[in-house]
């Protein structure tokens, strides 16, 4: 199913055949692409500051929900991982639980960039939130951080129990790159066979490494997420062309096959945003796999709508984060 929601209180007139429709964006996503369209960009700086630019912008007061939360430091064979797990609070018993993997490129972010977002994932989904804080690039390289992520599964199928989590209604989720490798995840517990997402959920994901979409023409400059950022993160992750070439780098190019059998999937996109062609197409190809999934694109938005707190209460972001934890629910049967 595919369903454009369009969240501008702004009148327009029906673009006739041929035509390209102007984009207009919500106040909050229009400020936001205005203050980033120029230097310094993120790419022009070193890792260190570029993360601190991100960690500044969060860290400007915002409600958040209130939550039970510890961490845990994960055994992984690429470097061992540390957890924060996040529950709604004064829940007691056992949890279904989400493995979370964050965005930011593999370069920025971090339990604290993304707090509020965690926190409302985990109430309104009514589960635990495994967030894996995973070793960022360039420090780490490509497949450090998915490995990481699968060995925080592996845990908790093995030991979660221990934190009230039950590892027989875990789903995966993540946005941009989180989304990336929420797909990366799914695709190795099928070849893997030691433990099942029940659900995957990928909000305005990366699933390929070609860059040479559409949207990413239409939006390379101009609108937050620009295509030569893009390339800096591509290039902090990994640039091995064979390696970018895998599946669970890209996984808009696996197979049919591959593909096939895969936990039901939700995928949410923006309209401006140079990942939002991509996120449509993988869906389509999950969707050609037999896998049920429901694709979702948000008008009026940017890159990083639900993760941002300056966009926290756009009308977009709103929507997409009560689908996403309605699906979270059904999922895991919280509903």
């Amino acid at each position: 199913m595919l369903v454009t929601l369009r969240f501008s209180d702004f009148p327009g007139s029906i673009p006739m055949a041929g035509q390209i429709a102007s984009i207009v964006l919500e106040p909050e996503a229009q400020e936001l692409a205005d203050a980033t369209s120029q230097h310094p960009f993120l790419y022009e700086l070193d890792p260190t500051a570029a993360r601190k630019v991100l960690d500044d912008l969060q860290a400007a007061p915002v409600d958040k929900l209130p939550v039970d939360e510890e961490w845990v430091t994960v055994p992984a064979a690429v470097g061992d991982v540390r957890v924060r797990i996040v529950k709604p609070q004064g829940a007691i018993g056992t949890l279904p639980v989400v493995l979370y993997m964050h965005g930011g490129g593999w370069v920025l972010g971090n339990a604290g960039t993304h707090d509020r977002l965690v926190r409302e994932l985990a109430v309104g989904a009514r589960a635990a939130v495994a967030f894996v804080e995973y070793t960022p690039s360039p420090e780490a390289h490509y497949p450090v951080a998915i490995e990481q992520g699968y060995a925080t599964a592996q845990w908790i199928v093995r030991e979660g129990a221990s934190k009230g989590l039950d590892a027989q209604r875990m789903a995966v989720a993540g946005e941009s790159v989180g989304g990336n490798m929420t797909a990366a995840l799914a695709l190795m517990a099928k070849e893997r066979g030691d433990l099942k997402f029940v659900q995957q959920s990928m909000y305005y994901p990366v699933t390929d490494a070609a860059m040479n979409t559409d949207s990413y023409d239409q939006f390379a400059t101009g609108y937050y997420l620009s295509r030569e950022l893009m390339e800096w993160f591509w290039d902090a992750y990994t640039t091995d062309p064979n390696q970018r070439a895998e599946i669970t780098a890209s996984p808009n190019h696996a197979t049919i096959e591959q593909l096939s059998g895969l936990p039901p999937a939700l995928l949410i996109v923006d309209e401006a945003d140079v990942l939002r062609d991509e996120g449509e197409a993988y869906a389509a190809k999950l969707r050609a796999a037999g896998v049920p999934v429901t694709t979702v694109r948000y008008d009026g938005t940017v890159h990083d709508f639900m993760m941002l707190n300056s966009l926290s209460r756009s009308k977009a972001a709103r929507g997409a984060i009560d689908q996403a934890t309605a699906f979270l629910r059904n999922a895991l049967g919280t509903a």
